[in-house]
This record gives C-alpha cells, sequence and structure tokens, in this order.
C-alpha cells in the first residue's frame, strides 16, 4: 500500500476517512488499543465541529446526541486580576432551539467518535496494537517500518506522521526537536463536584500569575465532572523552577478564586502530565516521502492550547497532498511542500496572533488592561472567542485599522 498512517489519533483518523472519502486505500497503525485515553483538555471547538462537517454531514449531530458531551456556549476569560471577562459563542444564543457551538468530551470517547467511523471503511486497514519501533528508507524511495519485535509492518511510498506531540518519527525524520520557547508543559486531572460551573457549560481560562505565560483551565464535563490542569511555556517553568504539580494543588486548596470551588470536590485518578509543541514558530512539516500532521508538526496554539482542531485541519490537507502524490507518483520533497503551504495558509495567521496574545502574557498589568477593555469593547471580546471558532481572521488580521478598533474602539 503506497500510504501509511502512523497514529490513530484525531489528525491520522481524519486523513484516513478523507482518504476514504476520495476512495484512496491507505494503512492506519497505532500502538494503542481503541478505546484508549488520551490526555488532553478535551474541548472541542467551532472548529472541530466544522471538520467533523467535511468528514460527514452528520457527524457534529452525532456528537451532540452522546450522552458522553457538555455542550458549550461560551468562555469566561479570568485575568491575572481576577476580572472575568464571560464571551458567548453567539450573541443572544437560545441553547433550547440551537446546535451548540462548541462541546467539551473526554478524548475517549471523542476518539472513539472518529474510530468508529473508521472501522467502517472498507479502504481503510486499521490496524491496532502496533508500535512501530524501526524505520528504514530504501533505496527506490519506499519506507521499511518495523515492530519492536523485528516483523516487518509495512512498507509504503508515503508516511503520514500523525502520532503526536511525543513521535519518534517526528524527531527521526521530520527534524523536530523540543524547543523550551515553543513549547508547553501541561498537567491534566478530573475532578468530581467542583462548584460554580456555568450553567451553558462555558469553559474557564484563568490567567494566574503563577502560571504566566499558561494559565489554570476548567473545563465542565458530563455526569458532574471537569477536567482541571494547567498549562506553562516550558522555558518560563525551568526558569521560575516551578513544579506544576505542587503549585495545581497549592492554588486549588489555597486560591481565593478557587478554595471554596473545590472544598468539596473528589479528584477522579491521577494527574497526567503532557507536553505541547506549540506552533509559534514556522517549521516544515513535510519531506521526501513523508508529511508532519497535528501535535507531530508542532501545530498546537500557543494561546489557547488547542490542538485537536488543528490535527484535524491538518489531517484533512495531509488527505489531499497524499492523494496527489500517489496519482503523480510524485513522493519528493519540493512536491509534498504543497502540503505545508495549504496548512499554513489556513493557520498561520490566526498562529501569529495566538503567539502575540503569548507575548501578552508576560505583562500581567496589560493583560488586565486588555480584559478592561473586552468587558466595554465587543471588538476585542469577539478576537478572544475568534480564537477558539472556525471565524477566518485573515481578511482583518491584514487590516492596521483592526488592531486600532481592536484596542481603543468601544
Amino acid at each position: 500500500m503506497d500510504i501509511c498512517i502512523l497514529g490513530a489519533g484525531p489528525g491520522g483518523a481524519t486523513a484516513a476517512l478523507h482518504l476514504a472519502n476520495a476512495g484512496q486505500p491507505c494503512l492506519l497503525l497505532d500502538r494503542a488499543t481503541f478505546p484508549r485515553d488520551k490526555t488532553c483538555g478535551d474541548a472541542l471547538s467551532g472548529k472541530v465541529i466544522n471538520e467533523l462537517r467535511r468528514i460527514d454531514a452528520n457527524l457534529p449531530a452525532r456528537l451532540a446526541a452522546s450522552a458522553e458531551q457538555v455542550p458549550c456556549w461560551g468562555i469566561s476569560f479570568f485575568a491575572p486580576n481576577g476580572r472575568p471577562v464571560a464571551v458567548p459563542f453567539r450573541a443572544h444564543y437560545n441553547p433550547a432551539a440551537e446546535a451548540a457551538p462548541g462541546h467539551v468530551a473526554k478524548r475517549l470517547d471523542f476518539d472513539s467518535l472518529l474510530i468508529e467511523q473508521v472501522r467502517q471503511r472498507p479502504e481503510i486497514d486499521f490496524r491496532e496494537g502496533v508500535d512501530v519501533a524501526r524505520h528504514e528508507r530504501l533505496p527506490d524511495g519506499r519506507w521499511e517500518l518495523f515492530a519492536s519485535d523485528g516483523t516487518l509492518v509495512a512498507t509504503p511510498r508515503l508516511l503520514l506522521i500523525a502520532n503526536g506531540a511525543q513521535s519518534a518519527q517526528a524527531r527521526q525524520i521530520g527534524g523536530h526537536v523540543l524547543e523550551p520557547a515553543h513549547h508547553s508543559a501541561g498537567l491534566r486531572t478530573y475532578y468530581e463536584g467542583v462548584t460554580g460551573m456555568h450553567p451553558h457549560g462555558f469553559i474557564e481560562l484563568h490567567f494566574l500569575k503563577e502560571f504566566l505565560p499558561g494559565y489554570l483551565w476548567i473545563f465542565p464535563l458530563p455526569n458532574g465532572q471537569a477536567n482541571v490542569g494547567v498549562g506553562m511555556r516550558t522555558d518560563k517553568v525551568s526558569a521560575k523552577k516551578i513544579n506544576l504539580r505542587a503549585r495545581l494543588d497549592e492554588i486549588l486548596t489555597t486560591h481565593p478564586s478557587f478554595k471554596n470551588r473545590f472544598a468539596q470536590a473528589q479528584r477522579l485518578g491521577p494527574v497526567r502530565g503532557m507536553g505541547l509543541p506549540l506552533g509559534s514558530k514556522r517549521r516544515s512539516l513535510s519531506g521526501a516521502g513523508y508529511l508532519l500532521l497535528g501535535d507531530a508538526g508542532s501545530l498546537i496554539d500557543p494561546f489557547t492550547g488547542e490542538g485537536i482542531s488543528h490535527a484535524m485541519v491538518s489531517g484533512r490537507h495531509a488527505a489531499d497532498w497524499a492523494a496527489r502524490a500517489v496519482q503523480a507518483q510524485n513522493f519528493t520533497a519540493d512536491f509534498l511542500k504543497g502540503y505545508d503551504a495549504a496548512v499554513y495558509n489556513r493557520l498561520w495567521q490566526e498562529l501569529r496572533l495566538s503567539r502575540a496574545m503569548q507575548r501578552l502574557l508576560a505583562y500581567p498589568w496589560l493583560f488586565n488592561f486588555v480584559a478592561n477593555r473586552a468587558v466595554r469593547n465587543p471588538t476585542l471580546a469577539q478576537t478572544l472567542t475568534n480564537m477558539f471558532l472556525d471565524l477566518d481572521l485573515r481578511e482583518q488580521l491584514r487590516r492596521p485599522g483592526f488592531y486600532l478598533k481592536m484596542m481603543f474602539g468601544r
């Protein structure tokens, strides 16, 4: 088979499903057996909903009908001074009569939704429990992929590398290395019984001085549960010598904003860590015979920490360029650069804006100012929200007057 996808998370599964929709066979490998948990914030933005719709028009409704998700109607930002800015995704929304623009669902359940679609497609040869431990490039351009026991797994012409932030192939083939200034350390755990949650499923982002540049989050889940975590840029964690686990525990139990809300809450399971390679730097996403998708391509939003939608966007474009490569029988680095252009044409302006917002977090007083402005400035409030939606900011970002209006308009 010409195309092999490493990793069946949102990026890899999306690529496989788009290839199947185009009638292109592929091999999809994952070292896990599904369903499986994945350490993540679990928020599903409007961008995710749109990518689901591109796969199958019925998928958003299927997600919305699931008992394993909470509808999300907006975001509550909390500035370092504690000032809240609650921004609904839609003005004058009606939860009783409209489809929710976003959701929160555990990755265990969301990934299973995609894998259920994968299992139904005969074009996809899906193999679970396969850990590709070694690879070699043959003189004819094919890859040899070997399992940990030395067994030859496949000899594809094109690798779609979608096996996450810790991908050995992203390092060894794609040359991506951990750069602390473009990487975040994250922690996630689950709680039951957290009080003070928004009645319409607003997710909470708390920009506390202790975690800047980064934030503490509280995202609602079904059955009275919540995803609680913290993310902070890796270079700042090292420079400030912060023990994120200890600080998270301390803040939840002593900080005035949280101690009462968590007084009767019960933690469900351990605190799990994750690495988040940020899209704050433009990197190569392809080369001779390979494409990098999602976290393996370092495409996580540097301000919001969102990675699911970007993985799915890259999966869609990877499927397009993989099919083109097979049709042209051209797997050269020059040909596959079209994939880089397609992904960055969609995401780079938003990533640049998010990088600018991340820099703002280095100045808590300035972020407080922005939060105060956002209360009175609909343009700024909507700009913050747009980072979580599938609204195209590119045209506005090209206009210098937009920034003046954002900062000083009313």
